[in-house]
Protein backbone atom coordinates (compact mmCIF):
# COMPACT_ATOMS: atom_id res chain seq x y z
CA UNK A 1 0.00 0.00 0.00
CA UNK A 2 1.20 3.50 -0.75
CA UNK A 3 1.42 5.99 2.05
CA UNK A 4 -0.65 9.11 1.67
CA UNK A 5 1.53 11.56 -0.22
CA UNK A 6 0.92 15.28 -0.25
CA UNK A 7 2.17 17.05 -3.35
CA UNK A 8 4.58 19.91 -2.83
CA UNK A 9 2.09 22.14 -4.62
CA UNK A 10 -0.45 21.41 -1.89
CA UNK A 11 1.69 23.04 0.76
CA UNK A 12 1.88 26.31 -1.15
CA UNK A 13 -0.39 29.15 -0.13
CA UNK A 14 -3.88 29.24 -1.54
CA UNK A 15 -2.91 32.27 -3.59
CA UNK A 16 -0.04 30.38 -5.18
CA UNK A 17 -2.29 27.48 -6.03
CA UNK A 18 -4.85 29.80 -7.53
CA UNK A 19 -2.24 31.24 -9.86
CA UNK A 20 -0.72 27.85 -10.56
CA UNK A 21 -3.97 26.14 -11.43
CA UNK A 22 -5.80 29.20 -12.80
CA UNK A 23 -9.43 30.15 -12.72
CA UNK A 24 -11.56 27.28 -11.42
CA UNK A 25 -8.85 24.65 -11.43
CA UNK A 26 -9.52 21.73 -9.15
CA UNK A 27 -8.57 18.29 -7.99
CA UNK A 28 -10.76 15.41 -9.05
CA UNK A 29 -11.77 12.46 -6.93
CA UNK A 30 -12.06 8.98 -8.39
CA UNK A 31 -15.60 9.62 -9.57
CA UNK A 32 -14.42 12.49 -11.75
CA UNK A 33 -16.19 15.22 -9.74
CA UNK A 34 -14.23 18.43 -9.25
CA UNK A 35 -13.41 20.04 -5.94
CA UNK A 36 -11.29 23.10 -5.17
CA UNK A 37 -7.58 22.34 -5.31
CA UNK A 38 -6.30 24.33 -2.31
CA UNK A 39 -6.15 22.24 0.85
CA UNK A 40 -7.55 19.06 -0.63
CA UNK A 41 -6.03 15.63 -0.09
CA UNK A 42 -6.47 12.25 -1.72
CA UNK A 43 -5.79 8.68 -0.66
CA UNK A 44 -3.24 6.85 -2.73
CA UNK A 45 -3.20 3.05 -2.53
CA UNK A 46 -1.76 -0.04 -4.19
CA UNK A 47 -0.58 0.09 -7.77
CA UNK A 48 -0.25 -2.63 -10.35
CA UNK A 49 3.00 -3.69 -12.02
CA UNK A 50 4.00 -1.66 -15.09
CA UNK A 51 3.29 -3.19 -18.48
CA UNK A 52 6.33 -1.61 -20.09
CA UNK A 53 9.82 -1.34 -18.69
CA UNK A 54 11.35 1.83 -17.28
CA UNK A 55 15.03 2.40 -16.83
CA UNK A 56 16.38 5.29 -14.77
CA UNK A 57 19.90 6.63 -15.03
CA UNK A 58 21.33 9.71 -13.32
CA UNK A 59 20.20 12.97 -14.96
CA UNK A 60 22.53 14.45 -17.54
CA UNK A 61 25.24 16.68 -16.14
CA UNK A 62 24.15 19.63 -18.25
CA UNK A 63 21.77 21.86 -16.30
CA UNK A 64 18.92 23.65 -17.97
CA UNK A 65 17.90 27.00 -16.58
CA UNK A 66 14.23 26.13 -16.22
CA UNK A 67 13.38 29.36 -18.02
CA UNK A 68 11.20 29.75 -21.08
CA UNK A 69 14.21 29.64 -23.38
CA UNK A 70 14.12 26.45 -25.42
CA UNK A 71 17.59 24.95 -25.07
CA UNK A 72 18.75 21.68 -26.50
CA UNK A 73 19.59 20.47 -23.00
CA UNK A 74 17.17 17.77 -21.95
CA UNK A 75 15.64 17.31 -25.36
CA UNK A 76 14.13 13.89 -25.85
CA UNK A 77 15.93 11.40 -28.06
CA UNK A 78 14.52 8.48 -29.99
CA UNK A 79 15.57 5.34 -31.81
CA UNK A 80 16.74 5.82 -35.44
CA UNK A 81 13.22 5.42 -36.79
CA UNK A 82 11.06 8.41 -35.85
CA UNK A 83 7.89 7.33 -37.58
CA UNK A 84 4.92 6.35 -35.46
CA UNK A 85 4.24 2.70 -34.75
CA UNK A 86 6.18 -0.16 -33.23
CA UNK A 87 9.21 0.44 -35.50
CA UNK A 88 9.99 3.62 -33.53
CA UNK A 89 10.64 1.65 -30.35
CA UNK A 90 12.40 1.37 -28.02
CA UNK A 91 12.82 5.09 -27.30
CA UNK A 92 14.83 6.78 -24.57
CA UNK A 93 13.55 10.03 -23.04
CA UNK A 94 15.95 12.06 -20.85
CA UNK A 95 14.01 13.61 -17.97
CA UNK A 96 14.56 15.50 -14.73
CA UNK A 97 14.83 12.21 -12.84
CA UNK A 98 16.87 10.25 -15.35
CA UNK A 99 16.47 8.48 -18.69
CA UNK A 100 13.18 6.67 -19.24
CA UNK A 101 13.08 3.80 -21.75
CA UNK A 102 9.75 2.97 -23.39
CA UNK A 103 10.12 -0.49 -24.94
CA UNK A 104 6.98 -0.65 -27.04
CA UNK A 105 4.22 1.52 -28.43
CA UNK A 106 2.01 2.74 -25.55
CA UNK A 107 -1.63 1.78 -25.89
CA UNK A 108 -2.98 3.04 -22.55
CA UNK A 109 -1.64 6.49 -21.78
CA UNK A 110 -2.46 8.44 -18.62
CA UNK A 111 -1.82 12.20 -18.88
CA UNK A 112 -1.38 13.91 -15.51
CA UNK A 113 0.70 17.00 -16.21
CA UNK A 114 -0.68 20.39 -17.14
CA UNK A 115 -1.64 20.15 -20.86
CA UNK A 116 -0.14 16.67 -21.28
CA UNK A 117 -3.52 15.37 -22.49
CA UNK A 118 -3.83 18.10 -25.13
CA UNK A 119 -0.30 17.39 -26.27
CA UNK A 120 -1.02 13.68 -26.72
CA UNK A 121 -4.28 14.47 -28.51
CA UNK A 122 -2.48 16.78 -30.92
CA UNK A 123 -0.44 13.71 -31.91
CA UNK A 124 -3.50 11.53 -32.39
CA UNK A 125 -3.19 9.64 -29.08
CA UNK A 126 -6.20 9.55 -26.75
CA UNK A 127 -5.31 9.20 -23.05
CA UNK A 128 -7.45 6.77 -21.06
CA UNK A 129 -7.08 9.02 -18.01
CA UNK A 130 -6.28 12.72 -17.71
CA UNK A 131 -6.13 15.60 -15.25
CA UNK A 132 -8.38 18.58 -15.91
CA UNK A 133 -6.11 21.44 -14.79
CA UNK A 134 -8.32 24.25 -16.08
CA UNK A 135 -11.57 22.69 -14.86
CA UNK A 136 -13.15 22.47 -18.30
CA UNK A 137 -15.35 19.57 -17.25
CA UNK A 138 -16.45 16.88 -19.70
CA UNK A 139 -13.37 15.52 -21.45
CA UNK A 140 -11.07 17.90 -19.58
CA UNK A 141 -9.81 19.86 -22.59
CA UNK A 142 -10.54 23.25 -24.13
CA UNK A 143 -12.60 23.90 -27.27
CA UNK A 144 -9.40 23.98 -29.34
CA UNK A 145 -9.13 20.23 -28.68
CA UNK A 146 -12.84 19.50 -29.08
CA UNK A 147 -13.65 16.35 -31.01
CA UNK A 148 -10.22 14.75 -30.65
CA UNK A 149 -11.52 12.12 -28.22
CA UNK A 150 -13.73 9.31 -29.44
CA UNK A 151 -14.03 7.99 -25.87
CA UNK A 152 -13.88 10.35 -22.91
CA UNK A 153 -11.00 9.74 -20.48
CA UNK A 154 -11.38 9.14 -16.78
CA UNK A 155 -10.75 12.48 -15.12
CA UNK A 156 -8.07 12.29 -12.44
CA UNK A 157 -6.72 14.64 -9.77
CA UNK A 158 -4.40 17.59 -10.33
CA UNK A 159 -2.33 18.70 -7.33
CA UNK A 160 -3.38 15.55 -5.47
CA UNK A 161 -3.05 12.31 -7.39
CA UNK A 162 -4.84 9.11 -6.46
CA UNK A 163 -2.22 6.55 -7.38
CA UNK A 164 -4.82 3.82 -6.92
CA UNK A 165 -7.02 5.44 -9.59
CA UNK A 166 -4.05 5.75 -11.93
CA UNK A 167 -3.06 2.11 -11.43
CA UNK A 168 -6.64 0.93 -11.99
CA UNK A 169 -6.43 2.27 -15.55
CA UNK A 170 -3.53 -0.15 -16.25
CA UNK A 171 -1.43 2.44 -18.08
CA UNK A 172 1.64 1.49 -20.09
CA UNK A 173 2.83 5.14 -20.12
CA UNK A 174 2.27 8.04 -17.72
CA UNK A 175 2.83 11.65 -18.78
CA UNK A 176 3.61 14.18 -16.04
CA UNK A 177 5.81 16.63 -17.89
CA UNK A 178 4.51 19.90 -16.40
CA UNK A 179 4.00 19.57 -12.66
CA UNK A 180 5.44 20.48 -9.27
CA UNK A 181 8.47 18.29 -10.08
CA UNK A 182 8.03 16.08 -7.02
CA UNK A 183 10.56 13.24 -7.04
CA UNK A 184 8.42 11.21 -4.65
CA UNK A 185 5.48 11.44 -7.02
CA UNK A 186 7.72 10.41 -9.90
CA UNK A 187 8.98 7.36 -8.01
CA UNK A 188 5.46 6.27 -7.08
CA UNK A 189 4.14 6.69 -10.61
CA UNK A 190 7.16 4.90 -12.06
CA UNK A 191 6.22 1.85 -10.01
CA UNK A 192 2.99 1.77 -12.03
CA UNK A 193 4.32 2.49 -15.53
CA UNK A 194 7.14 4.35 -17.31
CA UNK A 195 6.68 7.99 -16.34
CA UNK A 196 7.82 11.03 -18.31
CA UNK A 197 8.55 13.95 -16.02
CA UNK A 198 9.92 17.44 -16.68
CA UNK A 199 13.01 17.92 -18.87
CA UNK A 200 16.55 17.58 -17.57
CA UNK A 201 17.56 20.39 -15.21
CA UNK A 202 14.10 21.96 -14.84
CA UNK A 203 14.11 24.16 -11.74
CA UNK A 204 10.81 26.03 -12.08
CA UNK A 205 7.62 24.42 -10.82
CA UNK A 206 5.27 23.89 -13.79
CA UNK A 207 8.06 25.39 -15.91
CA UNK A 208 8.11 22.94 -18.84
CA UNK A 209 7.56 24.95 -22.01
CA UNK A 210 5.11 23.94 -24.72
CA UNK A 211 8.04 23.06 -26.95
CA UNK A 212 9.78 20.90 -24.34
CA UNK A 213 6.45 19.24 -23.55
CA UNK A 214 5.86 18.35 -27.18
CA UNK A 215 9.42 16.99 -27.53
CA UNK A 216 9.04 14.80 -24.44
CA UNK A 217 5.56 13.51 -25.24
CA UNK A 218 6.08 12.93 -28.95
CA UNK A 219 9.27 10.97 -28.38
CA UNK A 220 7.71 8.83 -25.64
CA UNK A 221 4.83 8.05 -28.00
CA UNK A 222 7.15 7.15 -30.88
CA UNK A 223 5.96 10.20 -32.80
CA UNK A 224 9.04 12.42 -32.71
CA UNK A 225 8.69 13.41 -36.36
CA UNK A 226 5.07 14.46 -35.86
CA UNK A 227 6.14 16.36 -32.75
CA UNK A 228 8.72 18.34 -34.69
CA UNK A 229 6.05 19.20 -37.26
CA UNK A 230 3.73 20.50 -34.52
CA UNK A 231 6.53 22.60 -33.04
CA UNK A 232 7.34 24.03 -36.48
CA UNK A 233 3.68 24.92 -36.99
CA UNK A 234 3.48 26.90 -33.76
CA UNK A 235 6.89 28.52 -34.28
CA UNK A 236 5.72 29.64 -37.71
CA UNK A 237 2.53 31.12 -36.25
CA UNK A 238 4.51 33.08 -33.66
CA UNK A 239 6.96 34.27 -36.30
CA UNK A 240 4.17 35.38 -38.64
CA UNK A 241 2.45 37.30 -35.84
CA UNK A 242 5.71 38.95 -34.78
CA UNK A 243 6.42 39.94 -38.39
CA UNK A 244 2.91 41.36 -38.77
CA UNK A 245 3.38 43.39 -35.57
CA UNK A 246 6.95 44.74 -35.65
CA UNK A 247 6.03 47.28 -32.99
CA UNK A 248 6.09 44.43 -30.42
CA UNK A 249 9.86 44.02 -30.76
CA UNK A 250 11.74 45.20 -27.70
CA UNK A 251 8.67 46.54 -25.90
CA UNK A 252 8.49 45.65 -22.22
CA UNK A 253 5.56 43.62 -20.97
CA UNK A 254 4.22 42.92 -17.49
CA UNK A 255 1.77 40.06 -17.09
CA UNK A 256 -0.30 39.40 -14.00
CA UNK A 257 -3.41 37.86 -12.50
CA UNK A 258 -5.85 38.81 -9.76
CA UNK A 259 -7.30 36.35 -7.25
CA UNK A 260 -9.60 37.42 -4.42
CA UNK A 261 -7.79 40.47 -3.08
CA UNK A 262 -4.32 39.55 -4.32
CA UNK A 263 -2.30 40.27 -7.42
CA UNK A 264 0.54 38.19 -8.77
CA UNK A 265 2.99 38.72 -11.63
CA UNK A 266 4.15 35.94 -13.93
CA UNK A 267 7.89 35.67 -14.51
CA UNK A 268 10.26 33.97 -16.92
CA UNK A 269 9.65 30.24 -16.75
CA UNK A 270 5.89 30.61 -17.14
CA UNK A 271 4.27 29.59 -20.43
CA UNK A 272 2.34 32.86 -20.72
CA UNK A 273 5.51 34.92 -20.46
CA UNK A 274 7.09 32.62 -23.05
CA UNK A 275 4.08 33.30 -25.30
CA UNK A 276 4.62 37.06 -25.11
CA UNK A 277 8.38 36.95 -25.61
CA UNK A 278 7.86 34.70 -28.64
CA UNK A 279 6.02 37.64 -30.18
CA UNK A 280 8.97 39.97 -29.62
CA UNK A 281 8.05 41.49 -26.27
CA UNK A 282 10.64 41.71 -23.49
CA UNK A 283 9.71 40.54 -20.01
CA UNK A 284 10.03 43.40 -17.52
CA UNK A 285 13.34 42.59 -15.76
CA UNK A 286 12.27 44.13 -12.46
CA UNK A 287 9.61 41.42 -12.10
CA UNK A 288 12.06 38.62 -12.87
CA UNK A 289 14.37 40.03 -10.21
CA UNK A 290 11.69 39.18 -7.62
CA UNK A 291 11.44 35.52 -8.67
CA UNK A 292 12.67 32.68 -6.47
CA UNK A 293 12.05 29.41 -8.29
CA UNK A 294 8.35 29.85 -8.94
CA UNK A 295 6.58 31.02 -12.06
CA UNK A 296 5.02 34.07 -10.39
CA UNK A 297 5.61 36.56 -7.61
CA UNK A 298 3.00 38.16 -5.34
CA UNK A 299 2.40 41.87 -5.83
CA UNK A 300 0.69 43.78 -3.04
CA UNK A 301 -1.91 46.44 -3.62
CA UNK A 302 0.66 49.03 -2.68
CA UNK A 303 3.10 47.80 -5.33
CA UNK A 304 0.95 47.86 -8.44
CA UNK A 305 3.34 50.28 -10.13
CA UNK A 306 5.54 47.22 -10.64
CA UNK A 307 3.09 46.30 -13.41
CA UNK A 308 3.94 49.45 -15.34
CA UNK A 309 5.40 48.56 -18.75
CA UNK A 310 4.97 49.35 -22.42
CA UNK A 311 2.17 46.78 -22.30
CA UNK A 312 0.48 45.55 -19.13
CA UNK A 313 -1.74 42.45 -19.35
CA UNK A 314 -3.79 41.29 -16.36
CA UNK A 315 -6.66 38.81 -16.06
CA UNK A 316 -8.95 37.77 -13.21
CA UNK A 317 -8.98 34.31 -11.62
CA UNK A 318 -12.33 33.31 -10.15
CA UNK A 319 -13.54 36.88 -10.42
CA UNK A 320 -14.87 39.24 -13.07
CA UNK A 321 -12.95 41.75 -15.14
CA UNK A 322 -15.07 44.58 -13.82
CA UNK A 323 -13.32 44.25 -10.46
CA UNK A 324 -10.03 45.15 -12.14
CA UNK A 325 -11.62 47.96 -14.13
CA UNK A 326 -12.93 49.44 -10.88
CA UNK A 327 -9.60 49.13 -9.03
CA UNK A 328 -8.47 52.76 -8.74
CA UNK A 329 -4.92 51.78 -7.78
CA UNK A 330 -4.51 49.57 -10.82
CA UNK A 331 -6.06 52.17 -13.09
CA UNK A 332 -3.65 54.80 -11.76
CA UNK A 333 -0.42 53.09 -12.85
CA UNK A 334 1.31 54.89 -15.76
CA UNK A 335 0.59 52.22 -18.37
CA UNK A 336 -3.12 52.28 -17.49
CA UNK A 337 -3.25 56.06 -17.75
CA UNK A 338 -1.55 55.83 -21.15
CA UNK A 339 -4.14 53.32 -22.36
CA UNK A 340 -1.68 50.41 -22.43
CA UNK A 341 -3.39 48.21 -19.82
CA UNK A 342 -5.20 45.19 -21.27
CA UNK A 343 -7.60 43.34 -18.98
CA UNK A 344 -8.45 39.96 -20.50
CA UNK A 345 -12.13 39.11 -20.02
CA UNK A 346 -12.84 36.08 -22.22
CA UNK A 347 -12.43 32.97 -20.06
CA UNK A 348 -11.89 30.73 -23.08
CA UNK A 349 -9.10 32.99 -24.33
CA UNK A 350 -7.54 33.19 -20.86
CA UNK A 351 -7.52 29.40 -20.66
CA UNK A 352 -6.01 29.04 -24.14
CA UNK A 353 -3.36 31.63 -23.28
CA UNK A 354 -2.67 29.76 -20.04
CA UNK A 355 -2.72 26.25 -21.49
CA UNK A 356 0.86 26.27 -22.69
CA UNK A 357 0.03 23.63 -25.32
CA UNK A 358 0.49 23.65 -29.08
CA UNK A 359 -3.27 23.57 -29.67
CA UNK A 360 -4.07 26.23 -27.07
CA UNK A 361 -1.22 28.45 -28.25
CA UNK A 362 -2.49 28.47 -31.83
CA UNK A 363 -5.95 29.48 -30.60
CA UNK A 364 -4.49 32.22 -28.40
CA UNK A 365 -2.25 33.58 -31.16
CA UNK A 366 -5.33 34.04 -33.33
CA UNK A 367 -7.45 35.66 -30.60
CA UNK A 368 -5.01 37.47 -28.28
CA UNK A 369 -2.48 39.05 -30.63
CA UNK A 370 -4.99 41.55 -32.07
CA UNK A 371 -5.83 42.63 -28.50
CA UNK A 372 -2.14 43.11 -27.67
CA UNK A 373 -1.66 45.20 -30.80
CA UNK A 374 -4.72 47.35 -30.21
CA UNK A 375 -3.73 48.07 -26.60
CA UNK A 376 -0.07 48.77 -27.36
CA UNK A 377 -0.92 51.09 -30.24
CA UNK A 378 -3.95 52.69 -28.64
Amino acid sequence: MFKRVTSRAAVLTSGVLALALLAACGSSDNSGSTTPAPGTTASESAASDPTASVTDTPPASESATGSSTEAATGSASSAPSTSSGQSAFPVTVPTLFGDVVVDKEPLRVVALGWSDAETALALGVQPVGASDWLAFGGEGVGPWAEGLYTSAPEILGTTEISFEAVAALKPDLILNTRSDNSEQTYKTLSAIAPTISAPVGMKVLYGTTWKQQMELVSTALGKAEEGRAKIAEVDAAFAASAAANPEFAGKTVALGAYFGTEYGAYVTGDSRVDFLTSLGFVQKPELDALASGSFYVPISGEELDKFDADLTVIFPIGDVAQTLKDDKKLQSIPSAKAGHLLILEDTTLINAFSSGSTLGSLYAIDKAVPLFAKTLNG
